[in-house]
């Protein structure tokens, strides 16, 4: 069976839909520490900035191109010259098209990306909760490289950050 699901590069007029899946993630899961959803505003400000970095933002969307996930990537800590070949990546699905292959190929896309523009190494900061990320991320390779113990506090709970990475 083919998957429908296509990624191409995101633009202003896919923002309204990426923005409903990250504020659903902020609002029901563990996967953002955010707690209060993003606004439009801050959302086009977000994206302008990533453009004006050159960082990717992809999108996946279904056979009718409406967009059922988005990825990106940017440089880690990137305030400091030194992190500079080693970029943090964040994906978000939208509800109801998890665990169908749509996180698989959007990582496998910033990979692909992150490996072709020369980057030496990419990481994932995961809730230590979340399961199916985790497994994602080590079945392309990842490896866990930290445990950072209740340092996010969200829904009444301390939260466990996990970093994975994976060499490319």
């Amino acid at each position: 069976m083919s998957n429908p699901t296509q990624l191409r590069p995101a633009t202003t007029t896919d923002l309204p839909a990426m923005l409903e899946i990250y504020n659903h993630a902020i609002l029901t899961t563990t996967s953002s520490y955010h707690y209060e959803p993003r606004t439009l505003d801050q959302w086009i400000v977000w994206f302008a900035d990533k453009q004006q970095q050159g960082m990717p933002v992809f999108v996946a969307v279904d056979e009718a191109d409406s967009v059922i996930g988005w990825g990106t990537f940017g440089i880690f800590r990137g305030l400091w010259a030194g992190y500079r070949f080693s970029v943090e990546h964040s994906l978000y699905v939208q509800e109801g098209q998890r665990r169908r292959g749509v996180g698989r190929l959007l990582l496998q896309s910033l990979i692909d990306e992150a490996r072709q523009r020369g980057y030496h190494t990419i990481i994932a900061g995961i809730d230590g909760t979340n399961q199916a990320s985790l497994q994602l991320h080590q079945s392309m390779g990842f490896f866990q490289v930290a445990h950072f113990r209740e340092v996010g506090y969200k829904f009444d709970q301390w939260l466990d950050l996990l970093f994975l990475q994976l060499m490319l």
